[in-house]
């Protein structure tokens, strides 16, 4: 039978740009909250980060009793929409720059991480710029995106060549079954929250094939 993924596919989905293999997953219940879409967009964004947190095996709350929201998912136009948040300067030191920077780079999206002390994501701000390609996806389909790119800390070029999403023969979008397999692989209790030695992949590939 052969492998969906090897693993040398796996460590390049957690190496670094400086080399550096680099796993996180979540300590802590996901609790989310979605900035800047219609009423009737909510849930669909909501039900994807379910469906992924699902997955994972990870709790989804109401609420974080350290940042009341640790998941916040943020919709706009403008980068510079984003200086007028209140107070997101101060979850999100240097954010003026950080702003100007996606704004020359014309970047639709962007993921910051924070960690806990042992290393595990304890908070994740997802921004999404609706301009270019980003207007054509359809709501699920773009929900499902960020969220699985949530969920786990990816390297950066994890799916710069090909997206965690995959289209059936009906049209329907879904998570490309070796993505679903590595994201339930990397919530394994028998595995730590947080590695940085490329030896883990191999780990991480033994329960993918495991659970095929």
């Amino acid at each position: 039978m052969t492998a969906l993924i090897t693993p040398e596919d796996i460590a390049a989905h957690f190496t670094q740009p400086d080399g550096s293999y680099r796993f996180a997953r979540w300590g802590r219940p996901l609790a989310p909250i979605v900035f800047g879409v219609e009423e009737e967009t909510l849930p669909i964004v909501k039900g994807a980060i379910e469906a992924v947190a699902a997955l994972a095996g990870q709790e989804v709350v109401e609420t974080d009793p350290e940042l009341g929201a640790n998941l916040m998912v943020f919709f706009f136009r403008d980068w510079q929409e984003l200086t007028g948040v209140p107070n997101l300067d101060r979850l999100l030191p240097g954010l003026g720059p950080l702003v100007d920077r996606l704004d020359a780079a014309e970047a639709t999206q962007y993921r910051a991480f924070r960690f806990d002390e042992a290393g595990a994501i304890r908070a994740c701000f997802v921004f999404i710029r609706m301009a270019g390609d980003m207007l054509d996806l359809p709501a699920e389909t773009l929900a499902l995106g960020q969220a699985v790119q949530a969920i786990l800390l990816w390297s950066e070029g994890a799916f710069a060549s090909r997206s965690p999403l995959g289209r059936l023969e009906n049209g329907n979008v879904i998570l490309r079954p070796e993505i679903a397999m590595l994201i339930r692989a990397g919530y394994d209790p028998v595995l730590p929250a947080v590695a940085e030695d490329a030896t883990h992949a191999l780990r991480l590939f033994a329960r993918v094939e495991a659970s095929r």
